[in-house]
């Protein structure tokens, strides 16, 4: 996708995590924090249950936008705010539904604003992609 209009929707997508997820993305990032996998340990520092990465939740969103804008090199910046955690249920998962709105265009760039929510909160804020224009 070369051009963007401010409001336009170039991507939406949910992803499902579970305990597994989690586990894996543990292996493959080498983050072996058990504040992502024990019940225990999440209760015993005053969490409401087993939460996923953070930078699992950032990955997820950010990929949203990789059929969107073709080359993922394209990608200039991105940022995030970490404004609330994903618990993770160890019967039901959890679910992430992340959605791409261009925000604003320059010469060289358009911004590209993300809406990360699980169970109907914003878990991400001010996340924003900076996109070079093709």
């Amino acid at each position: 996708m070369s051009a963007f209009t401010v409001g336009e929707i170039v991507a939406e997508r949910s992803v499902h995590l579970t305990r597994e997820s989690l586990v894996r993305y543990a292996g493959a990032s080498g983050d072996f924090n058990p504040i992502h996998y024990r019940d225990d340990v999440a209760a015993a520092v005053g969490l409401p249950g087993v939460l996923a990465h953070g930078m699992l939740t950032m990955g997820i969103a950010v990929g949203t936008l990789a059929d969107a804008i073709g080359d993922t090199g394209r990608i200039l910046e991105y940022g995030v705010r970490f404004t609330r955690p994903v618990v993770v249920d160890p019967d039901s998962g959890a679910d992430l539904h992340v959605s791409a709105k261009v925000g604003a265009v320059d010469d060289e760039a358009a911004r590209i604003d993300l809406t990360v929510t699980h169970a109907g909160t914003t878990v991400l804020g001010k996340a924003q992609v900076r996109v070079r224009l093709s």
